[in-house]
């Protein structure tokens, strides 16, 4: 799962930077406003990335990226899209995450023992 969670975090923060020209160009958002907003939610997703292997700091991190990711959404409607397609990917990782996690370990316990 934290293999995954960072992988989401990673493609994400590619794609919240690739977006800031495209608020500057087309959403006419400031300079400085779009590459601080966008620069903030991709440092929140590296932050996450690098720390979701020790727990929940890395989750919060990127459950803050997300909620970041749609905000953008209402300055630039593009980003909506990009930022719930992100946000759904992170929430079902964290809904059925733990499930898969324990389904794994039974299995390995199972193999171990048997």
């Amino acid at each position: 799962m934290n293999r995954i969670a960072a992988t989401i975090l990673s493609i994400q923060m590619i794609v919240v930077l690739l977006a800031v020209p495209v608020a500057i160009n087309i959403a006419d958002v400031g300079r400085g406003a779009a590459w601080l907003a966008g620069g903030g939610i991709a440092l929140l997703c590296v932050l996450g990335a690098a720390t979701v292997r020790r727990g929940r700091p890395g989750y919060v991190l990127g459950t803050a990226a997300q909620v970041g990711s749609v905000a953008a959404g209402f300055v630039v409607p593009e980003m909506l899209i990009l930022g719930g397609i992100f946000a759904v990917l992170w929430f079902v990782l964290l809904r059925i995450g733990p499930q898969v996690e324990r389904e794994k370990a039974a299995r390995e316990a199972e193999q171990d023992g048997g």
